[in-house]
């Protein structure tokens, strides 16, 4: 089973995905972490992304469909993958889907988390972590269960990530919205797109994206 996630920044991909890769055995792809991986083993294609990255061009889309290429053959991607944060425009759209048609492949299904981005952008901005062991906590839906205090750790130290304001979050939900609406079309015509309401609990969430699951 081969699924592309789809969903702005703090809409809990993270989380489903997981739970995907648990219950079924699929490998989660980022194409960042595909990139920085290639040019770390300095593969072919990862050497030709390192030298157009420090000359500041941007990786072009035929090499990043070389290198996801190469990740999807390796034995871990044998039960499937997901990808999360490509393909994201119809261009990029098109050239996976010829990619995976040429290795007798094909994208199962796009799963797309849909939320309200006002509510999105309270939540994202509400949230923050615990200094010294990670663990996560949100001041709307998640706080400590004593104030101030982690329920794991006990330490008294948190800390935000810089880019969680919330005018920074409304802008990155603008530019997530910008590149992506456009590639929706194309996976629906397909009957591959699934809208997942996002804006209901992690478990509710979970049991939506296995409906979606069994029937296929």
């Amino acid at each position: 089973m081969n699924i592309i996630f789809l969903g702005p920044p703090g809409a809990g991909k993270g989380t489903q995905s997981k739970r995907l890769e648990e219950r079924y055995g699929l490998v989660q792809i980022s194409t960042g972490d595909m990139l920085r991986a290639e040019v770390a083993r300095g593969s072919d294609v990862g050497n030709q992304a390192k030298s157009l990255m420090d000359s500041g061009r941007l990786v072009p889309d035929e090499l990043i469909i070389a290198m996801l290429k190469s990740r999807i053959e390796q034995p871990d991607c044998a039960k499937g993958f997901i990808l999360d944060g490509f393909p994201r425009t119809t261009g990029q759209a098109e050239a996976l889907d010829t990619m995976l048609t040429a290795d007798k492949k094909k994208i199962d299904v796009v799963l797309f988390l849909d939320v309200d981005e006002d509510i999105l952008a309270d939540r994202i901005s509400g949230r923050f972590t615990c200094a010294k062991c990670g663990a996560t906590y949100n001041e709307v839906s998640n706080p400590p269960k004593q104030e101030g205090v982690c329920d794991a750790c006990g330490s008294h130290e948190f800390k935000r990530r810089a880019d969680d304001k919330r005018e920074t979050v409304v802008e990155r939900l603008k530019e997530y919205r910008k590149l992506t609406a456009p590639i929706l079309p194309f996976y629906e015509k397909t009957g591959r797109l699934h809208k997942i309401n996002g804006m209901l609990s992690t478990a509710e969430v979970t049991a939506q994206i296995e409906a979606v699951m069994a029937g296929q």
